[in-house]
């Protein structure tokens, strides 16, 4: 479980990923142990010998880690690319993303994609076998008589990880599927037919025992990791507390609370499967909940990240820059913010497919080293903030009314905009987000190989199809006219003949992400907003280079009392959520868990021209496509038709 310190060398990203397949939950529940003995490490005979002595049993904990999602890759991670964030382009040139297929309205129940609950389509593993090996680890390290050399403490800490990771893969399936069956023990061989054919649970009972199974981890967890050469990215409490308020925060939300759309859905014993009447309580737990994730993520040493300078001289903006973009890359060891970094996922191809091509000779053949393949549409480069800290369309100060037209960036620009080039009005007076974040036709791009040592006259991204970074290569382009710079650490060098990519472990917790999740409950359980809720949004902001929320809107924004109603800071904080978990896979589940996606996901993706060589035919909005989101359907990732069959116990979510 080692945190990987070191520096990549790209290369070609493999071609399809190789996971073992598994039949539907049924068929899990029948089939032997031997059938498994494949992902026990170093060819253990038996399950028996697995769990004789601490070495062989530490194998098969680690095994149970194997599991988890390999989010830092943009292919892998089911949410990075399903919804209306990232686009790419049609070529798919080694770039196969299921995902961004459903994206484009291609999910169905013969055979989904990114099936998690069997392992197929890149599902991964599958999520039930990852519960499985968990089981057989805890019926057995659970068992006093076996692994006789491993000291009590050590067994207590062994189980807890395990009940956490069992918890965290309920987790994921509740957030994809819905209510799921619990397999809380695995079934005995010789079980009957109808002891296999397990059901749907309700969803408030699926939330309840994975909740349960976090508290009984939680004691005896490390709130640190002491041994930081060898146990990076194992459990602690910190992360056991900061699922559990992913969890409750879930369950809170529209989608899973009170949602009439699923007020039939039913059991074939007629069994509701949902909980249609709303409960105002489940804010309160979520609540709740986050703080006890942040007073514990704190307590532990973790706070928001600040760039900690380096041996050239920057700018002030370029500094800020670099903060809001270290808050992502940089690596576990120097990242105070990472409550959880998953060394399991190491962000190497994802750099490589947001990359442009930023100088000469760096032709992404035969290495691959800046595919620029990840593409914001127009309306994600809207999303940000003005330089005044509110949405472009509530800003009285600024007239972004024009931001398809065209304008010139002057000198004091240049450190976000090449001083004299041309780009959109949209580009120009916006948060150190929008220029952290993203990169455009004109963006300065600086990195630790910059030509002049510092961010003066530094890299500059040229987007139109003659340029650098144009559409000009088969299948490695931009499709909008966007980058995305937050994912690349700016270690990243380039020469002639290749680059050189700094990998940093992929953060699935970061605190700033706590803090949004406490601020979005806590609003909920008011009339109207406290102190608190602006506070933990405002660390956010000021972290940001920004204004505080009572001074932005009441200064700048054409509703300047917004901030003080419920329902004016319920849309500020999703704003603010959307804006700061840019690009990091939050954006599809939260607008999912909003009941959002209608709106949002049925709005047409819109980018420049890129195929065109200047300025005024360049800067023309095209529609890539209409997104169609089928609601209440695509709410949740349909069972595979095939396990429905050997199953007659289950049922479909709705529309499938």
């Amino acid at each position: 479980m080692k945190n990987i310190n070191i520096i990549f060398q790209s290369k070609e990203k493999p071609g399809s990923l190789k996971f073992a397949s598994i039949l539907v939950l049924i068929l899990v529940c029948m089939s032997s142990c031997k059938k498994y003995l494949d992902i026990v490490p170093d060819n253990v005979a038996t399950i028996d010998n697995a769990f004789t002595l601490r070495n062989e049993a530490q194998k098969y904990l680690f095994t149970c880690y194997s599991f988890l999602p390999k989010d830092g890759d943009p292919i892998t991670n089911p949410g990075y690319m399903a919804g209306d964030e990232i686009w790419s382009n049609i070529e798919e040139r080694e770039f196969i993303s299921p995902s961004w297929r459903i994206a484009r309205g291609n999910q169905n129940s013969d055979s989904p994609l990114m099936d998690m609950w069997n392992g197929l389509n890149q599902g991964g593993g599958g999520l039930y076998r990852a519960i499985r090996t968990c089981n057989i680890f805890l019926e057995n390290v659970q068992d006093l008589s076996k692994v006789s050399d491993l000291k009590l403490d050590e067994r207590q800490r062994w189980i807890a990880e395990v009940k956490f990771l069992k918890a965290y893969y309920n987790y994921l399936l509740l957030r994809m599927y819905g209510p799921i069956p619990i397999v809380d023990k695995n079934l005995d061989l010789d079980a009957t037919q109808e002891e296999v054919r397990i059901k749907r649970m309700p969803f408030d009972q699926c939330v309840d025992y994975v909740s349960n199974l976090l508290d009984e981890a939680i004691p005896n967890l490390p709130v640190i990791i002491t041994d930081r050469t060898n146990e990076l990215g194992r459990i602690t409490r910190p992360i056991a507390l900061a699922i559990k308020a992913k969890l409750l925060l879930t369950a809170a939300s529209p989608l899973f609370n009170g949602n009439s759309d699923y007020a039939g859905f039913r059991d074939k014993d007629g069994i509701a499967l949902f909980n249609a009447v709303y409960d105002a309580n489940k804010w309160v737990k979520a609540a709740e909940a986050a703080k006890a994730a942040i007073t514990a993520a704190e307590g532990a040493g973790f706070k928001l990240y600040t760039f900690p300078g380096s041996q050239f001289k920057l700018s002030d903006t370029t500094t800020l820059q670099l903060t809001i973009r270290g808050s992502l890359t940089e690596r576990v060891a120097q990242n105070p913010e990472h409550v959880w970094a998953n060394s399991n996922s190491l962000a190497v191809f994802l750099q490589q497919v947001a990359m442009p091509r930023l100088m000469k000779g760096t032709d992404p053949i035969p290495v691959g080293v800046a595919r620029q393949q990840l593409a914001p549409p127009i309306k994600i480069a809207e999303m940000f903030y003005t330089k005044n800290g509110v949405p472009i369309n509530e800003d009285k100060t600024l007239d972004f009314s024009n931001r398809y037209s065209l304008r010139k960036a002057v000198k004091a620009e240049r450190f976000y905009i090449k001083e004299g080039y041309t780009t959109a009005r949209l580009n120009f007076d916006r948060e150190p987000r929008f220029y952290a974040d993203l990169a455009f036709d004109g963006a300065t791009w600086y990195k630790y190989d910059s030509p002049s040592t510092s961010d003066e006259n530094t890299f500059t991204v040229e987007a139109k199809s003659t340029q650098l970074a144009g559409a000009n290569n088969f299948g490695w382009y931009n499709e909008t006219g966007y980058f995305v710079k937050k994912v690349v650490d700016w270690n990243m060098t380039q020469s002639g003949s290749g680059a050189t990519y700094r990998t940093y472990a992929w953060p699935e917790i970061r605190l700033a992400d706590l803090y949004l999740m406490y601020a979005e409950a806590k609003n909920e359980t008011l009339s109207s907003p406290s102190s608190e809720v602006y506070e933990y949004i405002n660390r956010i902001r000021t972290r940001a280079g920004l204004q505080s929320i009572e001074t932005s809107w009441t200064n700048y924004a054409t509703n300047p009392t917004k901030y003080t109603t419920k329902d004016g800071m319920r849309s500020i904080v999703q704003q603010e959520r959307l804006i700061e978990m840019a690009f990091e896979g939050s954006r599809f589940w939260d607008i999912l868990r909003w009941k959002r996606a209608a709106e949002m996901f049925n709005q047409p993706i819109t980018a420049w021209s890129v195929t065109q060589p200047d300025e005024q035919s360049y800067y023309r909005v095209r529609t890539v496509v209409n997104q169609n989101f089928v609601a209440p359907r695509d709410y949740l990732w349909p069972i595979r038709s095939y396990d429905l069959t050997v199953n007659p116990k289950l049922v479909q979510n709705p529309g499938w």
